[in-house]
């Protein structure tokens, strides 16, 4: 589990064919302290990866399925932002994210805002039951508040802060980018609509503690 709020930036340096899979190479542009070790969950852009090999005090490599691949920008992103997974003593500051990308966006525009910029992103359609005004939603990775809710895209305030300190200052209209909606939304979604069609009523889910 991540918090959205990325250590820093690095860049995919390589990518070996493992037949569908792919072996990503990643380096960090900082020290990662304390050190990586084999086996535990970075985010890279977004998507949670397992460490399987270490290169350094800022490298290492990881797999990559062709779901992931599919589903994400990391088959051709060079930059990236890197976040590790929280430890129960970690403060939650941005919101819940769990590394499962549930699909791709793309800048529309982006305009200023005095020193932040308004950027608005196409919303798919099978995510947008998910995606609610002042809600949180990640981006590349990225925790982010959403501004407004359109018809088929949503815009975002991003401060001075993170357009310096992520991939989303360099974003140009067109580029993919990976999105993953609140978790606790889809589980509410998923809920209602078991109850609509004819599963256990609220109030039962209610009395056996599920609610």
């Amino acid at each position: 589990m991540f918090t959205g709020l990325t250590q820093g930036l690095g860049r995919l340096d390589r990518r070996t064919p493992r037949g569908a899979e792919i072996e990503l190479g990643v380096t960090a542009d900082f020290e990662w302290t304390p050190p990586l070790v084999l086996g535990e969950s970075v985010a890279v852009s977004g998507v949670c990866l397992t460490v399987t090999g270490l290169s350094g005090a800022r490298g290492f490599t990881a797999h990559a399925s062709a779901e992931t691949l599919n589903r994400s920008t990391l088959g051709r992103a060079v930059p990236v932002n890197l976040e590790r997974a929280l430890t129960l003593s970690d403060r939650l500051g941005g919101h819940l994210v769990s590394g499962h990308v549930d699909g791709l966006g793309a800048l529309a525009s982006k305009t200023s805002a005095g020193a932040s910029r308004i950027m608005k992103f196409s919303l798919p359609a099978p995510l947008r039951p998910f995606v609610v005004a002042k809600g949180s939603i990640a981006v590349d990775g990225v925790s982010l508040t959403v501004n407004e809710i359109l018809a088929e895209a949503f815009t975002v305030n991003i401060i001075p802060h993170t357009l310096d300190r992520t991939t989303l200052g360099g974003l140009k209209p067109g580029e993919a980018v990976n999105l993953e909606t609140d978790i606790l939304g889809k589980y509410v979604h998923r809920l209602l609509t078991f109850q609509d069609r004819g599963g256990l009523s609220l109030e039962a889910l209610a009395q056996a503690g599920f609610m």
